[in-house]
């Protein structure tokens, strides 16, 4: 596919049904935004009983600089009828699934207040480049503070619709089922919880005494990181860390640090805990559901002091 070639639709409940060009996305106003995309399967290897699914730890999460065309500006061409309430965003990604016969295209919605965000775009360069095939060349929808199953590659097309999508992999799949064998009380999963993961020092290494540098990262689907604590007595007490925030970057994660003066030989347990604008905070132990969607309890390293 080349991107002299590439166009999609927009269509649907639109007024003026449209198809743009790669190059016409390229001269349209842009915008840039540093954005952490987390899977919604991060951490899921730590859910107690455990979870069918990718045994992620806390590495299924990154940020990057994406730059490209906010989604609204294209819907502007096009005009909106009264009636709409989600915008559906298709793949060209396909592949069998083993709970149904088929084959079936990536295709997931957003409602339409957060499709019309200024910041929801549809990106064209990942870190000042075109983006790689494996994070969806040539195009991809970016949704800033949702997990990353929003965020579809390799955009096919985007419909406007009336009523509720019902695609798999949105009513199926990134859902949280709070029980294992029935399915009351499910519900789709769509901002990421607040979160922190420490760095340093890594799980069961041994340190020597004196200063030692906790430090990690935090970040949140609402509002912005305001807080991060750190206990070296397994939750006994609290203390707060250093934050490096910068508030021109609000959909990035914050850095933090806390520095530790190791005085006693002996194991420790060491907790960090995050909490948001709108008073989220990390709790002891994540909600557990059926796939294992959303892992944000209080993030542990054990160390020795020797």
């Amino acid at each position: 596919m080349t991107t002299h070639f590439f166009c999609f639709p927009i269509e649907g409940s639109v007024y003026v049904p449209r198809i743009f060009t790669y190059q016409e996305l390229l001269a349209l106003p842009s915008k840039t935004i540093k954005i952490v995309l987390e899977c919604a399967g991060n951490k899921r290897a730590l859910f107690h009983p455990n979870t069918y699914g990718e045994q992620w730890k806390e590495g299924a999460i990154g940020q990057a600089y994406w730059k490209g065309v906010s989604l609204t500006t294209l819907l502007q061409y096009t005009g909106v009828h009264h009636s709409a309430r989600e915008v559906v965003v298709e793949g060209y990604d396909t592949g069998p699934r083993t709970d149904m016969e088929g084959t079936f295209r990536y295709v997931r919605s957003l409602p339409l207040h957060k499709a019309l965000h200024p910041d929801t775009i549809i990106a064209y360069e990942l870190n000042g480049r075109p983006i790689p095939y494996k994070h969806g060349y040539p195009l991809r929808l970016l949704v800033p503070q949702w997990y990353a199953m929003a965020s579809v590659k390799w955009i096919k097309k985007i419909t406007v619709i009336d009523d509720t999508f019902q695609g798999p992999f949105q009513t199926t799949d990134y859902v949280y089922y709070p029980h294992k064998n029935n399915d009351v009380g499910k519900h789709p999963v769509t901002t990421m919880n607040s979160n922190s993961t420490i760095q340093q020092p890594l799980h069961l290494s041994t340190l020597s005494q004196g200063a030692h540098l906790i430090k990690g990262i935090a970040w949140t689907g609402e509002g912005t990181t305001t807080a991060v604590d750190i206990s070296i007595d397994n939750g006994h007490t609290w203390l707060p860390a250093s934050l490096q925030q910068n508030s021109a970057e609000p959909y990035s994660w914050v850095r933090w640090s806390f520095r530790w003066h190791a005085e006693k030989k002996g194991e420790y347990t060491l907790l960090s805990r995050a909490t948001d604008s709108l008073g989220r905070v990390q709790p002891p132990i994540a909600v557990w559901n059926r796939k294992g969607y959303g892992y944000n309890a209080l993030c542990m390293t054990k160390v020795k002091i020797e």
